[in-house]
């Protein structure tokens, strides 16, 4: 009898501690569920609106430290003025620059966002110049949020490589 007794205790604990929704609640005080879903959001609103050429709008949630690691080919970033006007001027050379099939993913502090990007090379970009060709590619980005709620990171996994073919860019020389 003892044992029953013993068991329906901590049963009725178990179910007790499963209704109640502080146990589930994140430090900010939104549950678990709700921050994922806030940060899919955020992530999803940043590329949007850096297709739109938003850029406020499209750095607006990142962290003060935040670091752009691109796909790793290059140095880190971390001025994000510099971001911006580097946006800028992609936009003016690919006029037509686009993403398409997006879709979030998040768990813990990452939400990833796949879509395909493309655009048309209309103008000199860099010390490129332009070859009035297309890309299309898919790609992910990952962007890592803080404590804060704010964009601390952010990565893509696609080479630059795969677009610079496609839009038939003559490659730089090697090193030696």
């Amino acid at each position: 009898m003892k044992k029953i007794i013993t068991c329906a205790a901590i049963a009725a604990l178990f179910l007790t501690a499963c209704k109640n929704k502080s146990a589930t609640t994140a430090p900010t005080g939104d549950s678990t569920a709700m921050m994922l879903e806030r940060n899919k959001q955020a992530a999803l609103n940043s590329d949007i609106a850096y297709i739109k050429g938003d850029f406020n709008e499209s750095f607006k949630d990142y962290a003060k430290d935040f670091i752009e690691y691109g796909n790793g080919a290059q140095k880190p970033m971390k001025n994000i003025d510099s971001m911006k006007m580097d946006g800028k001027q992609l936009l003016i050379g690919f006029p037509d620059f686009k993403v398409e099939d997006l879709h979030a993913v998040a768990s813990g502090d990452t939400v990833i966002v796949t879509g395909v990007w493309s655009g048309t090379f209309k103008k000199d970009y860099r010390k490129m110049k332009a070859t009035n060709k297309s890309f299309k590619m898919p790609d992910a980005d990952i962007f890592v949020f803080n404590k804060d709620g704010k964009i601390a990171s952010h990565a893509n996994v696609q080479s630059y490589l795969y677009a610079l073919y496609q839009l038939d860019v003559p490659m730089p020389p090697k090193k030696k």
